[in-house]
């Protein structure tokens, strides 16, 4: 008869480190993503500033 404890408790190892493994490739791409010279996202200034500015005012 198989030992079904030892074998749980095998699998529940396995599946620990493979937990560990996808948080550390997580964790890594993270980094890499961080020390990026470039920023991502780039902002630009609104086309008609005027109208932004007062529909602002208008809803205060």
């Amino acid at each position: 008869m198989p030992d079904y404890k030892a074998m749980y408790y095998s699998l529940a190892a396995q599946v620990a480190d493979a937990i560990e493994l996808l948080i550390r490739a997580q964790q890594n791409g993270e980094e890499s993503v961080l020390e990026e010279a470039s920023p991502v996202v780039t902002l630009y200034p609104a086309e008609n500033s005027k109208d932004t500015d007062q529909k602002e005012k208008t809803e205060s």
